[in-house]
């Protein structure tokens, strides 16, 4: 079975928990590391706040994130509710920090409380590390939420990468110095590891803990590590140990930056050392201004961006970790990265300041429609990508072969040149056409066979959507951000992303849009969101708006796809006979390809699922079973997921138990393959109950027990439905009857301790 975006990892250790793999060998570091173990502890262990916030912090491209990661991995064991890496780089606004950390919790959250409570309220018993990575341009957003995190959630501990500290009074600092590089010159042996230094007592709140520097080689053993890697040719023995002197000083004249160690270790397919020290001493007396002055012919003059009203800074600025700190290190890796990009023919360095726009990372064909223009063909940007690749500049996926990204100062750099050639505006709005054409096309074909491959599209490109979603707004485009809105709302709203598609409807609902077919689609996903996120008040408010606007279009189609947010409404706030009369009343017409279509299908669900809560098992069965016919012939999967639960109901309700478990096991696989815990957490409950009536209580516990653990993550327990809360409470009670008491807290521990991915194995027909 394949499940993608899974609510969470299980670690080797048996823990829950997000971090991605290393995929190159880590180098250096023992004393930071050594430090950095002393420090990350479950947060029961130290008394009051003490140490439970430590930053690493240090300029752009010293290492912070890989040190992050390493300390975090050694550490993964001692919490008992595992370690959970943020990535912060791919924010561009403020206020979404709180957002990014539910989604790397993938909390599911459906609940309409703030962001900020929701944590609180779900940390609170918890014992967990939060890795938040790059604070720097959101570091405001990020002190805010620490500071209201700290005190609610005591046993909860934040490891911060930044360039400049968070100011809480109880936060601890390691400083990230570059590498450490021999201060002599003669011919030396690749260094084996020394022995750590004793780890010193951290001092008060108010002072940094410095990384210890030995003076060892790690910068030199970085830079033959990575020139392995990447040139073939190059290779260190007993005969060429006369090359580490020019390795030691190629790594001087980087100051030890890791990330300009590596940008240079990758010309070595074209330099030699000598070569590389020349070129690196000739560049170091330039300043970027001046480059950019004379190859461009111009003064930069102000930034353009402030035309669009960037709230944030612009990271290059704050490559030195602290206001007046570091200019050196922020000229040497700024060097070292226009170095690089010096030795660029003039083509890479065009796609190179291209490719700043996507966020996240792009593939070819985006590169393609996104990046080519004027002196750039799309037919040359394969290869041109290839050599930035060779080059280090790009950087391959580490699970997708077929995507890109750019590391975070190296996109800067970019950035900066796109901006200086006057081509930012203009790449944002073809980066913003790219994306709003996809999001068209999959609302267009959401309810094909195509559906499944749509939602994994939405999953990959989620930063790339926010971004176009957000110029989209700035651009102050009413009709354009409509549009983009109700596309991109109605994918988030159908592959778990319910806080993102309310955050963006809400924005361009408030702006008085003009009527429209645009506008009956964002009422209406506005309104499905709502009913998903067990919003009732909302959900009222929503659905009579999107029928006026649907009447007004004169689309028939439209007009039954409306009959979903009020019959969903009236269902869940227990008006059964009521729901029931608007859903048969919505006229039967050919079922479309497109979002409507699929609301179509969703209001005949509706239907089946208030005739199964009213007890009128044939009628819903065979609404389920039309809805499940209709699936199968077009290949969609989200709708026919849910009439495979109603089906396993209905089956259960009659006796047919081998229907109940098989149709159940079915419609877990496919609301695993659309990342839809809803209908997970749904079918489990009805599963469980199938399981329990076959006469293995034991299974059945531990079912609702995984299926108990993904309904806290979606914040709003069985919708806040009345009816489906005394049914779940039902179920408990049933199994605690069928096995007794002990037993059932047994099992039942049992299926908390398991992980998603590991619980829908299970509840699939796997063993314990």
């Amino acid at each position: 079975m394949r499940a993608f975006a899974v609510p969470e990892n299980w670690t080797a250790a048996g823990r829950p928990g997000n971090l991605p793999s290393e995929t190159r060998s880590f180098v250096g570091r023992r004393h930071e590391l050594a430090r950095l173990d002393a420090l990350l502890k479950p947060a029961g262990e130290y008394a009051g706040e003490y140490e439970r916030l430590v930053t690493l912090v240090g300029p752009g491209g010293v290492g912070k994130t890989r040190l992050a990661l390493r300390a975090a991995r050694r550490a993964c064991d001692r919490y008992r509710d595992g370690v959970w890496f943020v990535e912060l780089s791919p924010l561009r606004a403020p206020g979404l920090v709180g957002f990014a950390v539910v989604e790397a919790l993938r909390l599911a959250d459906r609940s309409t409380s703030p962001v900020t409570e929701v944590l609180a309220e779900w940390l609170a018993d918890k014992e967990a590390l939060i890795v938040l990575d790059s604070c720097e341009h959101v570091l405001h957003d990020c002190a805010d939420l620490v500071r209201a995190l700290l005190p609610a959630a005591p046993g909860v501990q934040f490891l911060a990468t930044t360039r400049e500290h968070l100011g809480h009074p109880s936060e601890v600092r390691v400083e990230v110095a570059p590498l450490p590089v021999r201060e002599d010159t003669g011919p030396v042996r690749p260094t084996r590891p020394a022995r750590a230094a004793p780890v010193r007592e951290a001092p008060g709140p108010a002072g940094p803990v410095p990384g210890d520097l030995d003076g060892s080689g790690d910068a030199v053993d970085l830079f033959i590590k990575r020139a392995g890697e990447l040139s073939a040719g190059f290779a260190l023995d007993e005969a060429s140990l006369d090359t580490v002197a020019a390795v030691a000083a190629v790594c001087r004249r980087l100051d030890g930056i890791p990330l300009a160690i590596e940008l240079a270790a990758a010309r070595l397919s074209e330099l030699s050392l000598g070569e590389l020290d020349e070129r690196l001493g000739k560049r170091l007396g330039k300043e970027l201004s001046k480059e950019l002055s004379m190859e461009l012919g111009m003064e930069l003059g102000p930034r353009p961006d402030k035309e669009w009203g960037d709230p944030l800074p612009s990271p290059l600025d704050l490559l030195a970790s602290e206001p007046g700190e570091g200019p050196l290190r922020h000229r040497t890796l700024r060097t070292a990265i226009g170095w690089s990009h010096e030795l660029c023919a003039p083509l890479e360095r065009l796609l190179w300041a291209r490719l700043s726009v996507f966020n996240g990372g792009f593939d070819l064909a985006a590169a393609e429609e996104v990046c080519s223009g004027g002196p750039l063909p799309a037919g040359r940007v394969a290869a041109l990508l290839d050599r930035l690749v060779a080059q280090s500049i790009v950087r391959r996926h580490r699970t997708d072969a077929g995507r890109f990204h750019l590391l975070d100062s190296v996109r800067e750099y970019g950035g900066d040149w796109l901006r200086a050639l006057g081509e930012e505006r203009a790449l944002r709005l073809r980066h913003l056409d790219h994306y709003r054409g996809l999001a068209r096309s999959g609302c267009a074909e959401w309810n094909t066979s195509r559906q499944v491959l749509w939602c994994e599209r939405t999953v990959t490109e989620r930063a790339n959507l926010r971004t176009a979603m957000d110029c989209a707004l700035s651009e102050r485009d009413g009709p354009a951000a409509l549009s983009m809105a109700a596309d991109i709302g109605f994918l988030w709203r159908h592959c778990g992303y319910l806080r993102d598609a309310r955050h963006c409807l809400d924005q361009v609902l408030t702006a008085d849009p003009e009527p429209g077919p645009d506008l009956v689609q964002a009422l209406w996903t506005r309104g499905a969101v709502a009913l998903l996120q067990g919003d009732l008040d909302g959900a009222g408010r929503w659905a009579p708006m999107c029928t006026a606007a649907a009447v007004e279009l004169g689309d028939p189609v439209a007009v039954v796809a409306a009959a979903y947010v009020t019959g969903g409404h009236l269902l869940l706030v227990g008006r059964l006979a009521e729901a029931k009369v608007v859903l048969r009343r919505a006229e039967r017409l050919p079922v479309r390809d497109d979002w409507r279509g699929s609301a179509q299908l969703q209001v005949r669900l509706a239907l089946s699922f208030a005739h199964l809560l009213s007890g009128d098992r044939v009628r819903s069965r065979k609404v389920a079973d039309e809805v499940r016919a209709q699936s199968v012939r077009r290949g969609e999967c989200w709708a026919g997921s849910f009439a495979d639960c109603f089906l396993a109901q209905a089956d259960l309700d009659e006796g047919d138990l081998p229907a109940a478990v098989r149709n159940a096991r079915t419609a877990l696989v496919g609301h695993s393959l659309l990342n839809s815990t809803l209908g997970v957490a749904f079918t489990l409950d009805v599963l469980a109950s199938a399981v329990v009536a076959t006469g293995d209580g034991h299974r059945a516990a531990r079912l609702l027990a995984v299926g108990q653990r993904i309904w806290e993550r979606l914040g709003s327990p069985h919708m806040d439905s009345p009816d489906l809360i005394a049914a779940r409470r039902d179920r408990e009670h049933l199994v605690r009857r069928e096995i007794g008491e002990e037993a059932y807290r047994t099992a039942y521990a049992e299926g908390l301790a398991m992980s998603y991915e590991r619980g829908i194995d299970y509840a699939v027909g796997g063993a314990l």
